[in-house]
């Protein structure tokens, strides 16, 4: 069985527009090259999986990290669509979230400071880098587990390695695939207990 692993971040710490559309190629645009490539191969088989990292920023707001940030959530999204285009050949689509790790993105950030990286990000990187962060051998174990056919029938999802109990999905895989659970959603008043959002 095919399988393809799309990780790479680009460190971007100023507004440099080149170095901007840098990132957004790195993180975005080359994955999606490599995912177009790679779908060709597994349709032919009728099989595959593609998993994508995704980055801090997918889910929520990250100001300081506008590129790196908009090109992850950018490839949950294409994650998603492609997820719902290969279904008919047995190929599967998911994206992990590793979580804070110690890499060299993050000693970045600490050297930028919290004037550029911002007193959030560098308070939270200062914290990860002492200590130690999330280990990469539970990202590991999550990507090991979509690649294996454990994972057959779940696609289309954003998986936390470290705050989602991916080890019991397989117990659950009609609830992941008649669900929009650990997907992109828009938040409306309604889920949040309110009203005035109602026609």
């Amino acid at each position: 069985m095919l399988r393809l692993l799309n990780n790479r971040a680009w460190r971007l710490w100023n507004n440099d527009q080149n170095l901007w559309e840098q990132s957004i190629y790195v993180n975005l645009i080359c994955p999606v090259k490599l995912s177009r490539s790679c779908a060709k191969w597994m349709i032919l088989q009728k099989q595959g999986k593609i998993i994508s990292l995704s980055g801090g920023g997918a889910t929520s707001s990250r100001p300081n990290f506008t590129s790196y940030a908009v090109a992850k959530t950018g490839l949950v999204r294409f994650s998603e669509i492609l997820a719902d285009e290969l279904k008919e050949y047995n190929i599967q689509v998911n994206c992990v979230a590793p979580g804070a790790m110690a890499t060299s993105l993050l000693n970045e950030v600490v050297v930028a400071g919290s004037t550029l990286a911002g007193p959030k990000e560098f308070d939270i990187a200062n914290k990860v880098k002492e200590g130690g962060g999330t280990s990469s051998e539970r990202a590991a174990q999550l990507v090991t587990f979509l690649a294996s056919t454990l994972s057959d029938g779940i696609t289309g999802k954003l998986i936390s390695a470290m705050w989602d109990p991916w080890e019991k999905f397989p117990e659950h895989l009609e609830d992941l695939k008649n669900s929009d659970i650990y997907t992109l959603r828009r938040i409306v008043p309604k889920d949040r207990g309110q009203t005035w959002g109602d026609l």
